[in-house]
């Protein structure tokens, strides 16, 4: 294979087969499950990184169940989302979400997430269940159960329109790539959006969300003080790609 080749083929691990295809990537009837809840600000402040800034003291435990992705297929997804602020380097501040911790089941979006975008993905076994008038929500990380999250179901119908703006806020992340050395080679603040949302239906009820200890899937460490409000609903949607925002890296790194 010529040097031309390569360049002109690489855009995914495997050279020769990728773990996943080139974008975009579309979803249809992603079914979510989100509780917020609050927790102790300090410890937000522990993890979120600068030069994001929280906002409050609620985190958003989201199940997110995708069974009909292009190039992903079909998978459920879990994890914590922090509500932030970040200020661009024109002044404008932007709220939105900076994605703390995510668990699923498939390798694709596992490989795509990460190198592509940077999202915070391991390997665990995520699921979301209908029991009779409950929706159950359980990850488990190899053979331990670590969060428990039930919810009533479809009590009371949530007006759209606050759900749609919510959703068009944009989410950060912290893109990591590794030198063969083992030394960062690449470390940004990467934003995405949601687009081309289209929303189906959406839910509220009663909620209830627990955590357990785990060395290796630590949701624990943002503990649950109280739940706030939960919300069920289904939509369709393109995974937008992602922008850098900020470079670690670099000392002077402007804010987009």
């Amino acid at each position: 294979m010529k040097i031309q080749d390569v360049r002109a083929k690489a855009f995914a691990m495997p050279l020769n087969n990728p773990a996943y295809p080139r974008p975009p990537y579309k979803f249809y009837n992603r079914e979510f499950v989100v509780i917020n809840y609050r927790t102790d600000p300090e410890l937000l402040r522990a993890v979120v990184p600068e030069p994001l800034e929280v906002i409050g003291d609620t985190v958003a435990y989201e199940f997110i169940r995708m069974p009909d992705s292009t190039g992903f297929g079909d998978y459920t997804e879990t994890g914590q989302v922090i509500p932030v602020r970040f200020t661009t380097a024109s002044g404008e501040v932007q709220e939105g979400g900076y994605v703390h911790a995510m668990y699923l089941d498939d390798n694709a979006p596992i490989a795509g997430g990460r190198e592509i975008w940077g999202f915070p993905k391991k390997l665990a076994s995520p699921k979301i269940s209908h029991e009779q008038e409950t929706l159950v929500g359980t990850l488990h990380y190899g053979s331990v159960l670590c969060v428990t999250a039930t919810m009533g179901y479809k009590h009371r119908e949530l007006d759209l329109a606050p759900l749609a703006k919510a959703m068009a806020k944009p989410a950060f992340m912290i893109k990591i790539i590794p030198h063969v050395d083992g030394s960062p080679r690449i470390c940004e603040l990467v934003r995405y959006y949601m687009e081309d949302v289209t929303l189906k239906g959406a839910w509220t009820g009663p909620a209830a969300l627990q955590l357990f200890e785990h060395a290796m899937c630590d949701v624990a460490r943002l503990p649950v003080h109280e739940v706030v409000s939960a919300s069920h609903y289904v939509a369709d949607l393109t995974l937008g790609l992602g922008e850098v925002v900020f470079d670690y890296l670099k000392a002077d790194s402007p804010a987009n």
